[in-house]
């Protein structure tokens, strides 16, 4: 398929990003003497521009879609496409694309985010008479971070949203400088409260408390800063810049509330722990929740019960249920989310790991990809624990000014204890997301020849949920049979990506791909044996690097191991694709991948789906689904 004549005549090689947009800026002033457009008419030209760029584009693709499809067959389903080229190492030109075009191609249809402007962390997500909140950090003057407030959504079924009006802004001393993360904790009287932290001019940060004006609004519209803020200052041994963001408060055996700060001392990372009989006056205790050497500091801590059995989720800290207890931390060096599991000493009230070898800052992962400074909260309505994350974007600041718009949610997930392997969480998007599925086309029984790609046909569009199912190959003979093999620990998810070929991998999909695969982002399963260890390992990995012809876009290559159990004989893998974000859910929840990726060519109804096995070996396929994704509702009251 030849470049579309549309977008190929926005991609100009060599061009500066920032020059070229800055002179399709609508708020430039009118040219001297009365010449140009005048602001109004530019903002309505621009607008106009765009959205018969978005028509023509759907028409030109459409028109290559349905030359695609193969003729039906006697069964009258269409067959798979099979393709004569795997991926490989080769490069590909460079160009820039319009700040409005790439706005419009690469905003998210079924992801919560803002109109506008710049979000990052989830903040005190609730469930509060019959709506679901989110909290977020957000600068209301630009498309990069600064200016910090709340921004404020609100929700019936963690879908649709309803943006409200700024819920905190920084219009005291002790957070002039941002109104930075926290918590919601809901107090004995049913009346939820906001503990944040605020950043003063002196970069000092505090701990503050804010109250509903009007307890009875559903909507909790407008909040109230308690007159004694800040409540909690650093404490000696930590630094002013080292002291944020509190978790939401719990109840000890005696009564007491219960709340922890993320900080550090040197290079210590740690979840300081305070008491209070009335959640505003605190007292710290003399041994941290938990504290790992040469972790840094720790953001955004979070600190939950999960049962031993099944996906019950718990309100209470001290519930009579056999439960296991998570630590999450945001690992401010490295920015990525990191949990623990393990158990709770009611006596000395710390956290104690199961694993030292997995404990916060130094094992298991959330994400392995874009997400950081998460959130959980309790849904009372189904019983279960909601994850929210940040996902930020993998372009350059330049591209997201041109934008208008920075960042977004990944989709809630449900999460709860993996009762099979007994040593991680899994997580999966909550049920509600299946509700946005519409057609759906389905294949069985595919077998993927030695470095095969196969087009899925009617799995078109740049909004798909998708789930399919791998056999687990015969590895057991490949053993006995080659004693020279040993791919061992050699193999790395960066190590070529998915033209490194391997006896088992790399295998799996080609998604946001257009129809030459001049742009496709390839998530796969990679197979490795290590005879000095014996054991068969398996990686999971999703490979940008030739995601978009995009020039300054992030081109790392994610991945790690994931666990398959001796009785599995199938890798299963749930893809959620919207526009610009590709969130990888292997096998069952056990492990995730978020990444942000910008394809210019594969875009809307252009973008095609792909089976592909770069191995030396044959793999199969059991089934493949694909849905078409509807648009969420997003809009101000």
């Amino acid at each position: 398929m030849a470049p579309d004549p549309i977008l190929e005549g926005l991609l100009v090689p060599g061009n500066n990003n920032t020059d070229l947009e800055q002179n399709l800026q609508p708020d430039h002033p009118a040219a001297p003497n009365g010449h140009g457009l005048g602001k109004r008419a530019k903002h309505l030209l621009l607008f106009s521009t765009v959205c018969c760029i978005g028509l023509v584009c759907f028409a030109l693709s459409t028109s290559v879609v349905l030359d695609d499809i193969a003729l039906p067959t006697s069964s009258g389903k269409p067959e798979l496409k099979r393709v004569t080229h795997a991926p490989s190492a080769a490069g590909y030109g460079n160009g820039t694309l319009l700040g409005a075009v790439a706005s419009y191609l690469h905003r998210t249809s079924f992801h919560f985010q803002p109109e506008k402007n710049w979000m990052n962390d989830p903040n005190g997500p609730v469930y509060y008479k019959g709506y679901y909140h989110l909290f977020y950090q957000y600068n209301p003057e630009g498309a990069v971070w600064g200016n910090i407030v709340w921004g404020h959504a609100v929700s019936r079924d963690l879908i649709n949203w309803l943006y409200l009006d700024l819920a905190l802004v920084a219009d005291e001393w002790y957070d002039v400088e941002g109104v930075w993360s926290g918590s919601i904790t809901i107090r004995e009287d049913g009346v939820p409260i906001i503990l944040y932290t605020g950043s003063s001019a002196a970069s000092e940060q505090t701990q503050n408390i804010a109250y509903p004006e009007d307890p009875s609004d559903p909507m909790l519209r407008k909040w109230v800063k308690d007159p004694e803020n800040p409540i909690l200052r650093h404490p000696s041994g930590v630094g002013i810049k080292d002291f944020r963001d509190p978790t939401t408060a719990w109840k000890d055996e005696n009564g007491q509330w219960v709340l922890t700060v993320g900080a550090k001392m040197g290079t210590t990372g740690m979840a300081l722990l305070y008491k209070s009989d009335d959640l505003k006056h605190w007292e710290l205790q003399s041994n941290p929740l938990h504290a790992v050497p040469r972790t840094g500091m720790w953001e955004c801590v979070d600190f939950y019960p999960v049962a031993n059995l099944g996906q019950a989720a718990f309100d209470s800290y001290l519930g009579s249920s056999p439960s296991k207890y998570v630590l999450k931390v945001s690992l401010d060096d490295d920015r990525h989310d990191y949990y623990a599991l393990g158990g709770y000493n009611r006596i000395s009230e710390s956290f104690v790991p199961d694993d030292v070898t997995r404990d916060a800052g130094i094992g298991l992962r959330y994400d392995y990809g874009k997400f950081y400074a998460s959130k959980t909260f309790f849904d009372p309505v189904k019983q279960r624990r909601i994850l929210w994350g940040w996902v930020n974007e993998s372009d350059s600041e330049a591209n997201d000014i041109a934008k208008g718009w920075a960042s977004l949610m990944a989709v809630p997930r449900a999460v709860w204890y993996d009762t099979e392997t007994k040593n991680n969480l899994i997580q999966l998007p909550v049920e509600e997301i299946n509700g946005l599925r519409g057609h759906q086309v389905t294949h069985k029984g595919i077998h993927l020849g030695a470095g095969e790609v196969i087009e899925v046909p009617g799995a078109t569009g740049s909004q798909l949920d998708i789930e399919v199912v791998f056999d687990y190959p015969n590895v057991t003979k490949v053993v006995h049979e080659d004693a020279t093999h040993d791919d061992g620990y050699h193999f790395d998810c960066s190590q070529g990506g998915a033209a490194h070929r391997g006896l088992f991998g790399p295998f799996g999909l080609l998604v946001l791909a257009d129809e030459r695969q001049k742009e496709q982002t390839a998530i796969f399963f990679y197979i490795s044996y290590s005879r000095s260890k014996d054991q068969w390992t398996t990686r999971f990995c999703s490979d940008q690097t030739r995601s978009s012809l995009l020039p300054d876009v992030d081109t790392t290559v994610y991945g790690s191991f994931v666990e398959v159990l001796p009785n599995e004989d199938t890798l299963s893998l749930r893809v959620l694709i919207d526009r610009s974000v590709v969130e990888s859910f292997v096998q069952g929840g056990r492990m995730v991948i978020t990444s942000r990726v910008y394809p210019t060519v594969a875009a809307d109804q252009a973008s095609h789906l792909f089976l592909f096995n770069n191995a030396t070996t044959a793999m199969n396929v059991r089934r493949i689904d694909a849905w078409q994704m509807e648009t969420i509702s997003m809009h101000a009251i």
